[in-house]
Formats: structure tokens, sequence, C-alpha cells
């Protein structure tokens, strides 16, 4: 992979690590149903455009039944169960939680697509991980954060059944037109619920700016850099800021939250990153040596890349991922694609 490639790694990474700690920030003023409408009317405000000029759009109308499924089973619930989860457990536990999609897309997989088996390496993984999730319920929840913890492993589940729903229903229609679509309908969806969760007070310039970086960035650019990822590199290389937005989770919510990170979170963090990727193939994807940017190859650290919340010409239609707004693996069992987590 050259240098583009890997700063966009790193970008869609920290943009979806990111969502979580702008969640947070974003429940001092606001609730749940409030979080999860503005972040999918503006993600889908960024991809809208993109999906109209691309003619995206037109086999979208033609599965509007299933898109209002997806949408439901993917998005707005998940981010309901996150949003929710955040108000009695961390940001960095939440992220890293989700992070277990994979590993119920591999069982889930196994259980519906009969010709699927998961192999041994596959069914190791799954036990792995399942051993991170009941160190973090064991070690770090109790009580309301076991309530939290719960429904954001909730969420995670709601990710791997749209990822296979939209894999077995939803090939027609392209990813971009997918993801738009399911954002709308979703935002939508939360309008009649907006009444009876209306905030007390105007939400503050902090509230407003995390809004704003979860729908346009998290939610809404971060897609359209996943899909050039995808159509450059290809699903299983770029399914490597799967396991790398875990990571920044952590990170955001240690520095700039004061979150604790104890070393019983360490191990579910790692448990739950080896099971997920073990239960996904198990394989790492070959990389040209020669290709690394400059700074790796030398061991050395790069800042973090600043990106505008704009559309880049780069996306193309042809790639379409098995879940397009799902946390996926680095090959799911029943899909050649990749799609990693939208948080």
């Amino acid at each position: 992979m050259d240098r583009r490639a890997w700063l966009l790694i790193g970008l869609l990474a920290s943009l979806w690590g990111a969502s979580y700690f702008f969640i947070k920030v974003a429940l001092d003023d606001l609730g749940p149903v409030w979080i999860v409408f503005a972040r999918t009317l503006l993600g889908a405000a960024v991809l809208a455009p993109v999906a109209i000029h691309r003619g995206a759009l037109s086999e979208a109308r033609a599965h509007l039944g299933t898109l209002a499924l997806v949408a439901g089973v993917q998005i707005a619930v998940p981010f309901l169960l996150i949003s929710a989860g955040e108000t009695h457990i961390s940001s960095s536990l939440a992220g890293i939680l989700v992070a277990s999609a994979p590993i119920f897309t591999s069982i889930i997989a196994v259980l519906v697509v009969h010709e699927e088996r998961l192999p041994r390496l596959g069914l190791v993984g799954v036990a792995i991980g399942m051993a991170g999730v009941v160190t973090l319920f064991g070690v770090d929840l109790g009580g309301e954060t076991l309530l939290g913890g719960g429904m954001v492993l909730l969420a995670s589940l709601g990710y791997a059944v749209g990822a296979l729903t939209a894999k077995r229903r939803l090939t027609a229609v392209p990813p971009v037109g997918l993801v738009a679509s399911v954002l709308a309908i979703s935002a939508l969806a939360m309008v009649p619920l907006l009444p009876f969760s209306a905030p007390t007070h105007a939400p503050g310039l902090d509230t407003v700016g995390a809004l704003l970086a979860l729908g346009c960035g998290g939610t809404g650019a971060a897609f359209l850099v996943f899909y050039v990822l995808n159509a450059e590199i290809g699903p299983s290389r770029a399914s490597i800021v799967a396991y790398v937005a875990p990571v920044f989770s952590v990170v955001y919510g240690v520095t700039l939250l004061d979150e604790s990170f104890t070393a019983g979170t360490a191990a579910g963090l790692a448990l739950i990153l080896a099971g997920s990727w073990l239960a996904a193939d198990g394989r790492v994807p070959r990389l040209d040596r020669k290709a690394w940017p400059w700074y790796l190859s030398a061991g050395r650290a790069h800042g973090p890349a600043v990106t505008e919340c704009r559309v880049s010409d780069d996306i193309t239609s042809t790639s379409t991922p098995a879940a397009a707004t799902a946390t996926a693996s680095s090959r799911p069992t029943v899909s050649s694609t990749s799609s990693p987590p939208p948080s």
C-alpha cells in the first residue's frame, strides 16, 4: 500500500474512533434521540449529493422496505443503544465493545448461510473474543454500567444482523446510495420521538461542535473515505481500520475525557480485537514494504491528518461492501467485502 492509503486508513480510524468521544460530549446537553437525529441528518446531507450526482438512488427506490429494515436494525436502533449506553459507561469502553461486531457476524453467518462453515481458527476467534467481552463485563462493568455495556453489545449485534441483511438483499443498491438512504430514513424515524426528549436548555458550543464533527465527519465523510479506500486497495486491506479505530477511541477517552484505562480494559481490548481478527479469517493482508510511507518504514510517528467535511470525487459506485454501515471484519464469512464500524 502506498503513502496515500496509509494516510486514509489513519484518517478513517481517527474519525470512527472519535465518534464515541463526540457522543460523550454531546450527552452533556442532549439525549440519545437528538444526538442520533442530528448525526444521521448531517450524515445523509453529506452523502445525498454524491448519491444523487451518481444516480445511486434509483436502485434504492425499488428496495425501500428492505432499506427501512436495515436502517432500523443497523443504524437507528444501534445508534440509540450506543448513545444511551454511553450515559452509563465510558466512551473508550463503548468503542472496545463495538469492536465485537465481527464475532457476531461470523456466528450469524454460519446460522443463516448454511453453506458457510466457520473454520477451526474462526471458532477459536469467537471463543477468544467472547472471553474478552466476559473480561470487560467482569472487571469494568457492574450495576448501571452493566446495563450500558449490554446496550452497546446489543448494538454490535444489530450491526452484524444489518450487515448480513444488506449483503443478501441489497446487493443491487450502490453503496453510497444505500448509506445515504438508511441515514435519511433513520433521521426521519427519530422525528416523532424528538418532542418527548427535548433538551431543557440550549446546547453549548462544545455540543454543537461535537454534533457537527460526529455527523459530518464520523458519519458522513468517513463513509466516503472508506469507499475510496475500498476501491483503491481492496476490502481486505481497507478492513485494517476496523482494528485501529478502537485504539483511537481509547486514546481520545483517556487523554481528552480523563477516562480510566485499567489492566482489565487492556486485556479485554486485546482479546476482542484478536478474536474478531481470527473469526474474520485471521489473515494479515499482504503489504508491499516498498510502498510503505517513509515514516512507517523508518519507524517514525506521523501526526494525524486533517480533513474537511467534503466529498471526494474518487468514490466509485462499483465498490459494494456487504454492509456499508456495519462494523465488519477483514473477510466476513458471507462476504467478499468489508465494512468497518460506523460507531
